[in-house]
């Protein structure tokens, strides 16, 4: 079987190529909302970090799953499929997020507050979810948290900001991991004021890993699902949407006759170009699902002791539906 290294023909049709391992390898194609387009438009489901994580876990059928997102995400299918083989285009597509909180600094935390419970979001690694009570992600927090009896005390990570969303929106005192996007948190607040401010009929939506400052000039928050349903559901005609510009494709797609602007970022660096997209996301490319595709390479592994200790949070996250 060639390698990752043997070079591709140009003339191959790479989608039809895709079309035709997918079918002989029986793999399923998910895909997050950040990815490129024409990634989206290949998978056969597409959805944020809750919904890929029901899709990988009820994947009966497939002997494949090829998850076209970042690493934490396919290591979560592994988690919940683990007699599927898991495939990541690119397995150096990692997460800020995750990388902010590895899990011995977890651990440490953890033995300084026994008596919390600790609740991760699902952007984090699976040695991080292992050190963990229970998972969530921004389309459930409020409902995991709200499961949490009010006197037992909280630790919430990595996502300050997200953290910080729902003491205020619970009116819930948690102490949080000092972590946060490295594209969410580039959203220049002055920029969307001055932005809002030329198109007075457009909402500003944003998602909940947004700063706080960002956060208060919105006209809604919620998780990328969320966001996209409220763009096809809502009677306006137009929205500067805040949160990774990959989003905008399905969003065009569900409501074509609909105005989207993406927020503008803070350029914080002079090698910053883009910071409103998600290096890590788009570090998966057509090019890499057809080798993984036809190599069966790069493969999520991870010893069955780890696999069931962050299966447990994933399961009582996934319990409260």
């Amino acid at each position: 079987m060639p390698t990752a290294a043997t070079p591709v023909d140009p003339r191959l049709d790479l989608f039809a190529e895709i079309d035709r391992l997918r079918r002989e390898r029986k793999a399923v194609i998910l895909a997050h909302y950040y990815q490129d387009p024409d990634i989206q438009d290949l998978a056969d489901h597409l959805g944020d970090s809750l919904e890929l994580a029901k899709r990988a876990r009820d994947a009966k059928d497939a002997e494949v799953i090829l998850f076209c997102g970042v690493h934490f995400m396919a290591e979560t299918a592994k988690i919940v499929n683990p007699s599927k083989i898991v495939l990541i285009p690119d397995v150096t597509a990692g997460c800020s997020l995750a990388e902010q909180c590895p899990a011995d600094q977890l651990r440490a935390w953890k033995q300084k507050h026994p008596d919390h419970v600790v609740v991760m979001y699902i952007n984090c690694s699976a040695a991080t979810k292992a050190e963990s009570d229970v998972i969530c992600t921004s389309s459930n927090a409020e409902r995991v948290i709200r499961s949490i009896p009010a006197d037992k005390p909280i630790l919430f990570g990595p996502d300050k900001n997200l953290g910080a969303h729902l003491m205020k929106k619970l009116g819930r005192t948690m102490d949080l991991w000092p972590g946060a996007c490295m594209v969410h948190e580039t959203f220049s607040a002055q920029k969307i004021a001055a932005l809002k401010a030329r198109h007075p009929d457009a909402k500003f939506i944003a998602h909940p890993e947004c700063e706080d400052h960002v956060l208060l000039l919105a006209d809604y928050v919620g998780s990328t699902s969320k966001l996209l349903e409220f763009v096809k559901t809502d009677a306006g005609r137009k929205y500067i949407v805040g949160t990774e510009t990959g989003i905008l494709h399905t969003m065009h797609k569900a409501a074509p006759d609909k105005e989207l602007i993406p927020v503008p970022y803070e350029d914080r660096t002079a090698a910053c170009q883009g910071c409103n997209s998600c290096p890590h996301m788009k570090k998966n490319t057509v090019e890499k699902i057809y080798l993984a595709l036809r190599d069966l390479q790069p493969r999520i592994e991870m010893t069955e002791a780890m696999r069931l200790r962050a299966l447990k949070p994933l399961e009582r996250m996934l319990a409260l539906g």
